[in-house]
């Protein structure tokens, strides 16, 4: 039997490539044009002329230290969620007690807590204790709020390991902590990459924690460093666009190599 051909659809998907692609397509175009040629020309013509000058620019005027203070923090944020998270689930997955249970009911009360509400007590304690407009004031905060999620998503993966692989490491004579060094981190790596990821996006993607926290150029992060692109004489769009690129090629090269785990890892919240 021959298929009929869906018209309809096609034309849906046509729009949709538009809508999707036109915004990249000027997007990338623009880190490629002179300023001038991009106020003469519009945003939709072809550089009269291909440069790579906007990303040397970026590069050179500060935009690569805000770009390593940025890996600075992401890389603090998924090490604290790495050393807490992992040991929390086992704990909340094996434990029968009520402690443990309220524990974890705790960890999802920050899930109705948004960072905008805690702000103002949040800078007087980074004040007080001599973090602030230091990155690892930045950086224990921005852990703080992402563990409740990441606490969610790898329970849900532990949970969906076998309980008769526990109960056969427990008859080898296995102690808790080798079960969980042999068993439950190996079997748990969707659920691992999925918190990876989401701490790292969460930690690359900040903005409010920088803002109020930090104050100096040499704690400057790249969502930061995007407002040095408008002065008082206007916005330099190829330059802005380019260092829109430079921050997107990191998170897009992890999550290249990291969908097919998030995934799967996101799937096993609920359970099977």
């Amino acid at each position: 039997m021959r298929r009929r051909p869906n018209h309809l659809a096609g034309i849906g998907s046509l729009v949709w490539l538009l809508l999707v692609g036109l915004p990249l397509y000027v997007l990338l175009i623009a880190t490629f044009r002179t300023r001038s040629d991009y106020s003469t020309e519009g945003p939709l013509a072809l550089p009269a002329q291909w440069t790579l000058q906007n990303y040397l620019t970026d590069l050179s005027n500060g935009f690569g230290r805000d770009f390593l203070n940025t890996l600075t923090v992401t890389v603090g944020v998924v090490a604290i969620v790495l050393l807490v998270v992992p040991p929390l689930a086992y704990a909340i997955v094996r434990a029968r007690g009520r402690a443990t249970g309220w524990v974890f009911r705790l960890f999802l009360l920050g899930l109705a807590i948004p960072a905008q509400a805690v702000i103002v007590p949040m800078f007087y304690v980074i004040s007080k204790t001599g973090l602030y407009d230091h990155l690892i004031g930045v950086i224990l905060p921005t852990a703080a709020f992402c563990l409740p999620v990441c606490t969610l998503v790898l329970t849900g993966a532990m949970r969906d390991i076998s309980p008769e692989l526990y109960e056969a490491m427990a008859v080898d004579g296995a102690s808790p902590a080798r079960v969980f060094r042999r068993l439950v981190l190996p079997l748990s790596k969707g659920g691992l990459s999925s918190i990876v990821v989401f701490a790292a996006l969460q930690a690359w993607n900040g903005f409010l924690f920088p803002l109020i926290l930090t104050q100096s150029d040499s704690t400057k992060v790249v969502t930061l460093g995007l407002y040095e692109f408008q002065t008082e004489h206007g916005v330099d769009v190829p330059g802005l666009l380019s260092a829109v690129v430079l921050s997107m090629l990191p998170v897009f090269v992890v999550y290249l190599f990291a969908r097919r785990a998030l995934v799967q890892g996101l799937m096993g919240v609920g359970g099977k």
